[in-house]
């Protein structure tokens, strides 16, 4: 049997309990479930790219667990559609939360379409209560001292909370 392998791309820049609902559903519908966290240094992370590998991989060991999937969580840089040859994955997994989401990935999959046609991209609709998360307006709220514990897992608050109360010394 052909192994599924897919890969769920995105900056994690903090994990949110949103991406961490795709994650969970994506990895029931695979054999290896690839979690690449993208350098994107134009977004200005809070985290450098080392601490959201590692927040992604502590936060998504439970799941693995759970659903007895391989999820691996690596750093990657480029063409997407090349980084999914590299690590085999057939398959793209994209969250979707609202209408202007959708628009940016329907030009990404004709895009990625048309780079290679083998790989498939596959939406996941945000669960109702993770729609208006968005890891931008995690860090805007926790910058601006508003309580995040509804939006991001218990390990992911405690760096962040930390992560700016150094850059405040």
């Amino acid at each position: 049997m052909i192994e599924r392998v897919a890969l769920y791309p995105g900056t994690f820049d903090p994990v949110t309990n949103g991406h961490l609902d795709i994650i969970g559903r994506a990895a029931r519908l695979v054999d290896r479930l690839v979690v690449g966290v993208a350098i994107n240094i134009g977004k200005g992370p809070l985290f450098d790219l080392e601490e959201r590998v590692e927040l992604v991989r502590a936060e998504t060991a439970a799941i693995a667990a759970r659903n007895g999937t391989i999820i691996e969580v690596r750093p990657f840089e480029g063409l997407l559609v090349q980084y999914a040859r590299e690590v085999g994955a057939r398959m793209i997994v994209r969250g979707l939360r609202a209408v202007a989401d959708f628009d940016y990935e329907f030009q990404m999959v004709g895009m990625n379409r048309r780079l290679d046609q083998e790989i498939e991209t596959v939406f996941l609709m945000a669960s109702e209560t993770n729609q208006f998360i968005a890891s931008r307006l995690v860090k805007e709220i926790a910058r601006l001292g508003g309580d995040i514990s509804g939006f991001v897992p218990k390990a992911t608050l405690e760096r962040t909370t930390a992560k700016l109360r150094a850059m405040k010394e």
